[in-house]
């Protein structure tokens, strides 16, 4: 039970997951509050228990069924080890979590650089999830740590995501790569990649188009993009991440699942972690479809998108339980 000591008697670990603490107050606060009194008052681990446990974990958005994986494998741990008291699940839920979250990988929230040559990041998902926004703090994050940032507003068919985008772009101190509202979206991102080529950018980050509505146009859509981006950069590996709003919660999850069958999603950015009770829907999203959270959004700061980290995001949904 290493790992709760790690989290909860440390720290120094604990400082550096202040910004989950206070990042996923709501769903501490809101969904897991009555976790800490199940443990504490029931008198011994039964069918009951394992119900209550069950609901809790639901309501904070964790997803039946990886809910039902979660507890079935609590019972297979409480009987091998032969747990009795309720309180010792602490150290259980706390463990399995990271287990169920890792699924015995070693999981690189990291981007993928291209070394001595351009990387691109593409960028998907639904409008109003805060794609634009996330990609305006992504740059400033990358440009803080010393690389040269280009941003492309391939979300065309919207002149308010051309705008914001511009409007980050002069915030940040980096150049944005526009056309009139209803350009072709490729022929944007087509520019963008031969403009950051010939400046030597290190990154560019490319903003989408977000209608679900039609599926197929979509599809098409992305497709074509997927192309342009493959075919100007050669072999060079390119992240595509899908950009969640946490406060969707289960709606978040059927999200992915289209947008996985469009494109090769690489990553997820969850934003808005901070203002939902429905944080349990990142352990939901990597349990069902085995994509790894890569940044989470904790507030609306620009220095407020954050590299995702397990064990950091454990302690934001136990720390005050535990302590």
């Amino acid at each position: 039970m290493g790992l709760f000591n790690k989290l909860f008697t440390n720290k120094e670990k604990r400082k550096k997951a202040e910004k989950y603490k206070i990042g996923m107050m709501k769903t501490r606060k809101q969904t897991l509050s009555s976790l800490k009194d199940v443990l504490r008052n029931s008198k011994k681990i039964n069918d009951e228990l394992y119900d209550k446990l069950e609901e809790i974990f639901i309501m904070a958005d964790v997803g039946v069924d990886t809910v039902i994986e979660f507890i079935s494998e609590l019972r297979d741990v409480v009987e091998k080890e032969n747990i009795t008291k309720p309180i010792e699940l602490e150290n259980v839920i706390v463990d399995k979590m990271f287990e169920l979250y890792l699924k015995g990988e070693v999981v690189n929230t990291n981007i993928r650089y291209n070394e001595n040559d351009l990387t691109v990041i593409l960028f998907v998902g639904v409008n109003g999830t805060g794609k634009t926004t996330t990609i305006g703090k992504l740059a400033y994050k990358i440009k803080n740590e010393g690389k040269s940032v280009m941003m492309a507003a391939g979300d065309t068919f919207r002149a308010g995501a051309i705008n914001q985008l511009k409007s980050f772009g002069e915030r940040v101190g980096c150049e944005v790569v526009a056309k009139e509202a209803g350009s072709d979206p490729s022929s944007v991102i087509f520019d963008a990649i031969k403009i950051a080529r010939e400046k030597k950018i290190d990154v560019l980050l490319i903003d989408t188009a977000g209608r679900l509505q039609n599926k197929k146009n979509l599809m098409n859509e992305l497709g074509k993009i997927n192309r342009i981006i493959k075919r100007e950069t050669g072999n060079n590996i390119y992240e595509t991440y899908l950009v969640i709003d946490a406060t969707t919660g289960q709606n978040g999850l059927s999200q992915a699942k289209i947008f996985s069958e469009v494109t090769d999603i690489s990553g997820v950015v969850l934003t808005k972690l901070d203002g939902t009770a429905k944080g349990g829907i990142v352990l939901a999203i990597r349990n069902k479809l085995n994509i790894p959270i890569n940044f989470v959004g904790l507030g609306e700061k620009l220095d407020d998108l954050e590299y995702f980290d397990i064990e950091d995001y454990i302690y934001g949904l136990f720390s005050d339980f535990f302590e």
